[in-house]
């Protein structure tokens, strides 16, 4: 058997899925070398086309979601569109999808379908609350998925409204979940020959994320209940935000840190002071000690002096609180290519975050691009559901497929 270049060399999936979560898997997976196909749906192709940052009629969000797969568009009323993306899934390995429960099987490829025609297809959907329950049916997105999983109860200000966060958390964060499932029911079906329906939701990945809140309300019999606390954690101290002279960081110290902080703070005497014995006590005068550490990081003329002295030199675990505008220039980011320059040839060339998985055998960035849609139509049907390029250009010039060649 031949060395693959990529982790995920000969993988080739079809993906209906649009927008962040299901893109996130598959565009993971493009990036360790899976054949990805995406779907297309007449008569605006995926959604994210028109999201913003606009440049040249191309979409900066399209691009950064889909470097590297395959795009065919239909008319999916055509019952001769839908046939031909029936041939090219016999030879799929996976299927990803995000749309509301029931609505891939409207489409014609629920599981119960393309588990027939392909037994070793491996099917893969991301909702909002999950394919089943009594949630299942309602719309949702990110956020909401984040309000019923209490994540956005505790975040704020103890006695003001729950606040929420400008980026895409539970949408990749659900798309990484679906890939850790797909790539386990690979390997199972590497063992067992056999294909299988995977799912994440939105719901079930954010309430994952409670470390303390829930085991500790359930736990204490419902004694503690996790509440917001504003810029300071309600069961850890020091656990907060604190404002320098200009910015402000975000420190985080566990009880075996306690001595090395107290040394950056210039205040080694305060290890056995009885106010801040344990964690407990901590707590019980954060108030008191939060004065001293916002009068030791005063000194700093920035938060990033401040955090690079207290971290570097006394191994404080302490950050400064970067905008965007830092972030993508900081010399660690840009080392590490955690943000990278992409080039689109229509678009132009823009940073966009970098591959969060690394590999020590698979290379860090391949070369990818983001397709027009219904760039492939011909690659596609010619090589996986066995017509002709003129019996696709056909069907393109009849409507029931559909190639753009400038967005």
């Amino acid at each position: 058997m031949a060395t693959p270049n990529n982790i995920l060399d000969g993988i080739r999936v079809l993906d209906f899925s649009q927008a962040l979560a299901g893109p996130t898997t598959t565009r993971l997976m493009a990036e360790m070398g899976a054949e990805v196909i995406k779907v297309e749906l007449a008569p605006n192709g995926e959604a994210s086309r028109a999201l913003p940052y606009l440049r040249n009629g191309r979409s900066g969000y399209y691009i950064q979601q889909n470097r590297g797969k395959k795009s065919i568009a239909i008319d999916r009323k055509d019952p001769r569109s839908v046939e031909l993306v029936m041939k090219v899934l016999e030879k799929c390995d996976v299927l990803v999808e995000n749309f509301a429960p029931g609505a891939i099987a409207r489409l014609g490829f629920g599981w119960d379908v393309v588990h027939k025609v392909n037994p070793r297809l491996i099917m893969g959907s991301i909702s909002a609350f999950g394919q089943t329950g009594p949630l299942a049916s309602l719309p949702g997105y990110d956020y909401i998925g984040a309000a019923y999983a209490g994540v956005l109860s505790m975040i704020g200000e103890a006695d003001g409204p729950p606040y929420f966060y400008m980026l895409g958390i539970g949408d990749v964060m659900t798309g990484t979940h679906l890939l850790a499932a797909i790539n386990g029911a690979l390997f199972y079906r590497e063992r067992t020959g056999r294909g299988q329906y995977v799912e994440a939701s939105l719901l079930d990945s954010y309430f994952h994320c409670h470390e303390v809140n829930v085991q500790a309300h359930t736990a204490s019999g419902g004694e503690i209940k996790p509440f917001r606390c504003g810029a300071h954690h309600y069961a850890v101290s020091p656990l907060g935000v604190f404002k320098c002279k200009e910015g402000y960081v975000i420190i985080a110290v566990l009880p075996n840190q306690w001595p090395n902080f107290c040394k950056a703070l210039g205040r080694p005497e305060i290890v056995d002071d009885p106010r801040f014995i344990d964690g407990p006590a901590r707590i019980a005068n954060r108030d008191a000690l939060n004065v001293l550490i916002e009068e030791a990081l005063a000194k700093y003329a920035t938060a990033i002096e401040a955090a690079e002295d207290w971290g570097f030199n006394h191994h404080v675990p302490i950050a400064p609180i970067l905008t965007v505008e830092q972030a993508v220039k900081h010399p660690h980011l840009v080392e590490r290519e955690t943000i990278r320059t992409v080039h689109d040839p229509v678009f132009g060339s823009y940073q966009v975050p970098g591959m969060p998985l690394r590999f020590s055998e698979a290379p860090r960035h391949p070369d990818l691009r983001a397709a027009y849609m219904g760039e492939h139509n011909v690659d596609v049907f010619t090589q996986y559901a066995g017509v002709s390029e003129a019996e696709v250009r056909k069907l393109e010039q009849e409507g029931a497929l559909v190639a753009k060649r400038d967005i």
